[in-house]
């Protein structure tokens, strides 16, 4: 299925998108992003004000795109990059529910794999479901980094729903007790893709509230949080980018 109203159906040039994006869910946040972090900015996406923009960082190339909500939002347009405009890798970068005890808020996840509910890992044709795991050399440079930053920071899976309300109660003590870090909605969709288009994808998350303590950040400690978790991502992607 091709949705005529994405990002192909409006950019002229592949050559305005850089070979490694960082993908929030909010496009204003990747506005932010631009604004804050980046010069000679040029907005390349505002289709469905899915806003995606490409900059200079520290010398070099780098983009930032809203991917929505979810993991069908987050597919359609990773795989969009990926195979029409010559996307290497993709970094997500956005919040999390802390899952896991020895998770507090603003601490950094960077997720090495995610679980999900949703069934788009059944799409690619194999017994059973496709493992969504992140690129290992992106996810070692985000650890080397998050180490040098002297950020509190956690590596290990994740668990990307479908829901935001779940409707059964019980599933995140579930969660917790696997041994997942944190509950999100997209780096499963983003992981299994870049995986079906033989590309690279990382999650860096922030803890913005935690399931089973009582602690949650107002949006202006969301904001100055996310600074760790955005500069982590953009050296990322600044080593990955020629």
């Amino acid at each position: 299925m091709e949705i005529k109203e994405s990002i192909s159906a409006c950019i002229a040039q592949k050559d305005e998108i850089a070979k490694v994006v960082l993908m929030p869910g909010d496009p204003l946040r990747a506005k932010a992003v631009a604004d804050n972090y980046m010069t000679d900015v040029v907005c390349f996406n505002d289709t469905r004000n899915m806003l995606g923009f490409t900059g200079t960082y520290k010398g070099k190339r780098i983009s930032v795109m809203g991917s929505g909500m979810g993991i069908p939002s987050m597919c359609l347009y990773a795989h969009e990059l990926y195979t029409q405009f010559g996307v290497d890798a993709i970094i997500r970068i956005g919040s999390a529910g802390g899952l896991d005890m020895g998770v507090e808020a603003k601490d950094i996840v960077i997720a090495m794999a995610a679980s999900s509910n949703s069934n788009s890992g059944n799409a690619y044709g194999i017994p059973g479901q496709l493992a969504a795991c992140a690129d290992y050399d992106m996810l070692e440079e985000a650890v080397r980094l998050a180490k040098e930053k002297g950020c509190n920071y956690k590596v290990g899976k994740v668990y990307s729903s479908d829901f935001f309300y779940y409707p059964q109660a019980g599933l995140n003590e579930k969660l917790r007790d696997l041994g997942h870090l944190a509950v999100e909605m997209e780096s499963a969709g983003l992981y299994w893709t870049a995986c079906g288009d033989g590309k690279k994808a990382l999650t860096v998350l922030s803890i913005s509230d935690h399931l089973f303590k009582p602690i949650a950040l107002s949006a202006e400690e969301r904001q100055n949080s996310f600074t760790d978790m955005m500069e982590i991502a953009l050296d990322t992607a600044w080593k990955f980018t020629e």
